[in-house]
């Protein structure tokens, strides 16, 4: 019979493997490849992906023997019939009325355990060979399996409806928020986060991520035109009198400096004077004018009416008023920007930013003492215990994570289901009823068994039942 045939081949196919012959798909398995395959306890890939581990080849052989049972039973029936027909047609027998019972509970065994073979073969095969329509269901229709399979798992399990049930169920915010209250939690996901910072920034070239940064501030820096906001700001700290500080300090050092330069502003005086003028009075122009200098800026230090620091008071003024409404002083503002942006040392300025922000990171990172980690450890125990006491924010965790698995299982749907039809397309037709029947052929072996059972009981009962009515 054809599967008799089957099972001599899979005998065949095992001893090939253990031999070093040809593999489930025909293919040659080299004696260190197929070594190799039987110490890791796994046989040689068949087509379609299949691998056949010692515990499938333990299934098929479960399997055999189950068939063998079934096949014993309907054989141990069909005696059964055999002999209780002879029994009732044969006068030397001498049997009585009751060889026609057991006749016909024999002969109804028979059919049901036929008709239960035949389902169960034409599973996985044509029965006896014969081309009946709607046989060998797996081989012939596993593509328009594999494609109902993913649409049954898009419609039933990859649903927008489904996910957020789901989730509502698992509780995952107060789950969330239980874990994260433990100090041992805590620091777990620290030093995770920790690791995983530390990973990314090793990770990226300091060279790209400086061309990035680079680009970004000279790009955001020429596409803003900054006077009209310098100017407002100017103007806010000018009514506020905030520029009088810098005015104060301006004052302080100008005083300190003519006092410790006194001859230097002297002589820069002296210098400039005509050749045909006398010294005598050169020095004394210059003692005045330093004289002069000197009260001058004493004066405006200490008298905080003074008219200079009002005229510098109106300039500021008009310079923020200038810088908002002025052409030609944004112009210029805007061209001084340029300049000096465009400067070298400004460029490395912005390069070497990346550079330090790094190290400062992967060292903070690095330190369990740290100030980045022990507030990033302070945080989400904070958030653990929030989470568990406040239902608002609970709640908002919880929606959240709803919307962005929903997100996600929607929009990669098609990707999943197409994996499993695709996946199960690619399988080989043969391989793949024979790692099925392995795995259920067993059982479906049971319902042989049960169908002789139960067709011999119902043809006891209706041949009864025919005689009672009968007689």
């Amino acid at each position: 019979m054809k599967r008799s045939q089957g099972s001599r081949q899979g005998a065949q196919d095992l001893r090939g493997r253990r031999s070093g012959g040809s593999g489930p798909g025909g293919r040659p398995a080299g004696g260190r490849e197929a070594g190799a395959a039987s110490a890791a306890g796994v046989m040689p890939t068949a087509p379609g992906g299949f691998t056949y581990s010692a515990a499938d080849e333990e299934k098929r052989r479960g399997v055999r023997r189950m068939k063998a049972l079934a096949t014993g039973l309907l054989l141990a029936v069909a005696l059964v019939y055999a002999l209780a027909t002879w029994a009732q047609t044969s006068t030397a027998a001498g049997a009585g009325a009751w060889a026609g019972y057991v006749a016909a509970a024999a002969e109804a065994g028979m059919v049901g355990a036929l008709a239960d073979w035949f389902a169960v073969t034409a599973l996985f095969r044509r029965p006896l060979g014969l081309p009946i329509p709607h046989t060998a269901i797996i081989p012939t229709k596993k593509d328009q399996l594999g494609q109902n399979l993913g649409e049954f798992v898009g419609e039933n399990f990859l649903s927008g409806e489904v996910i957020r049930l789901r989730l509502r169920a698992v509780g995952i915010g107060s789950r969330l928020g239980a874990w994260l209250a433990e100090p041992a939690h805590a620091d777990r996901v620290t030093a995770e986060l920790a690791t995983a910072l530390r990973g990314a920034l090793t990770v990226l070239r300091d060279a790209d991520v400086q061309a990035v940064v680079d680009e970004a501030i000279t790009r955001r820096a020429e596409a803003v035109e900054i006077a009209p906001g310098a100017g407002a700001l100017l103007e806010k700290v000018v009514a506020d009198g905030g520029h009088r500080r810098v005015v104060d300090l301006v004052c302080v050092r100008a005083h300190d400096w003519l006092v410790e330069h006194s001859d230097s502003v002297m002589q820069a005086v002296t210098g400039g004077a005509p050749g045909w003028t006398p010294r005598f009075v050169d020095r004394k122009v210059g003692e005045r004018v330093y004289k002069e200098l000197l009260r001058f800026v004493t004066e405006m230090r200490d008298m905080p009416d003074h008219p200079a620091r009002g005229a510098v008071d109106r300039f500021l003024a008009d310079f923020a008023h200038d810088l908002q409404t002025d052409d030609d002083t944004r112009t210029r503002v805007e061209r001084l920007k340029s300049d000096v942006l465009g400067r070298g040392e400004v460029q490395d300025v912005i390069a070497s930013a990346w550079s330090s922000v790094r190290a400062m990171v992967v060292a903070a990172a690095e330190d369990e003492r740290s100030e980045l980690r022990q507030r990033t450890r302070a945080s989400i125990l904070s958030l653990g215990a929030r989470m568990t006491a406040d239902d608002r924010l609970r709640g908002k965790v919880d929606g959240w994570l709803e919307d962005a698995a929903v997100y996600v299982v929607t929009t990669y749907r098609d990707e999943v289901t197409s994996l499993i039809t695709d996946t199960v397309a690619g399988w080989d037709a043969e391989h793949t009823s024979r790692k099925i029947e392995a795995h259920i052929g067993r059982d479906l072996q049971f319902i042989r068994i049960n169908g002789t059972v139960v067709g011999a009981l119902a043809g006891l009962a209706i041949y009864t039942v025919s005689r009672l009515l009968g007689a």
